[in-house]
C-alpha cells in the first residue's frame, strides 16, 4: 500500500454526529470523498437530508438517522440504524456539541449540565455504542477543541470544562479500547474555524485573536478535514489516545 492509498477509506462506514451544520457537513463531505460511506446524526433532521445529498454528491451512500447524544437510547438507535443499513461502522466522529459564553456567577445549574450532557456525556455514549459493534482495525475521533487546552478570552467555563474532559476521556479509552478491542481514539482540538459558532461571536472578537494565531488567519474547514481523515484512516494506524491541535499554533503563544 503507498502512502497516499492509506488515507483511502473506501469499504468503510463512518458515523458523524452534529452532521445537520457547520463542520459536521464538512467532515462528512471529506469521507465520503476519501470512500466512505456515511451515517448522518443530528437533531435537526430536516437538515440532515442536505448533508446527505452532500455525501450523495460525492459517490458515496447516505443515511440521515434523527439523533439526540444526549439521550443513551437515542446514541444506540443511531448505531443500530447504521448497522441494518450498511452491515457496520468502522468510524465514529464525535462531533455534535453545543456552545455558551455565560459569566460564572450567572451560569445557572441548567446551563451548565447541558452543556455537558452534549459535549461530554453525548461523546461518551456514542462511544460506547459504536464500540460494541466495531471490528479491529476501527476509529473514534472525539472532536474536542483549543478550549480545552488553554484560554480564548470568553467567560465559557462549562463549554472548556466539557471539550477538557472530552481530551481525558479519549486518553481514557485508548487506553481501554486499542489493544483489547483494536479501536483506535484520538481527539481533534480545532482552533478557529468558520461555523455557526463562530457567527454568534461579538464583532471584533475574532480580530482580537488573531494576534494568537501565527498563521495569522482562520483555519479552513478543508485543513481540519485532512486532520480527521489521516486519524481515521490506515495512515494514522499507529497513532491512539492523541489530541491533535489543528489551530494554527494558536496554542503555542
Amino acid at each position: 500500500m503507498s502512502v497516499l492509498e492509506r488515507f483511502r477509506l473506501d469499504g468503510r462506514v463512518a458515523v458523524v454526529t452534529g452532521a445537520s451544520s457547520g463542520l459536521g457537513v464538512d467532515f462528512a463531505r471529506g469521507l465520503a470523498q476519501a470512500g466512505a460511506d456515511v451515517v448522518l446524526g443530528a437533531r435537526r433532521v430536516d437538515r440532515l437530508a442536505t448533508t446527505a445529498e452532500t455525501v450523495e454528491k460525492e459517490g458515496r451512500r447516505a443515511l440521515a438517522v434523527a439523533t439526540d447524544v444526549a439521550d443513551p437510547a437515542s446514541c444506540d438507535a443511531l448505531v443500530v440504524a447504521a448497522v441494518e443499513a450498511f452491515g457496520r461502522v468502522d468510524i465514529l466522529v464525535n462531533n455534535a456539541g453545543i456552545g455558551t459564553a455565560v459569566p460564572a456567577l450567572r451560569e445557572t445549574p441548567q446551563q451548565f449540565r447541558s452543556v455537558i450532557d452534549v459535549n461530554l456525556n453525548g461523546c461518551y455514549w456514542m462511544a460506547q455504542a459504536a464500540a460494541r459493534v466495531m471490528r479491529p482495525g476501527s476509529s473514534i475521533v472525539n472532536i474536542s477543541s483549543i478550549l480545552g487546552l488553554t484560554t480564548a478570552g470568553l467567560p465559557q467555563a462549562a463549554y472548556a470544562a466539557s471539550k477538557a474532559g472530552l481530551i481525558g476521556m479519549t486518553r481514557d479509552l485508548a487506553q481501554q479500547w486499542t489493544g483489547r478491542r483494536g479501536i483506535r481514539v484520538n481527539a481533534l482540538a480545532p482552533g478557529f474555524f468558520r461555523s455557526e459558532m463562530t457567527d454568534e461571536y461579538q464583532p471584533g472578537y475574532l480580530d482580537a485573536q488573531m494576534s494568537r494565531v501565527l498563521g495569522g488567519r482562520l483555519g479552513e474547514p478543508e485543513e481540519l478535514t485532512a486532520a480527521l481523515v489521516f486519524l481515521t484512516s490506515d495512515a494514522g494506524s499507529f497513532v491512539t489516545g492523541q489530541t491533535l491541535a489543528v489551530d494554527g499554533g494558536f496554542t503555542v503563544t
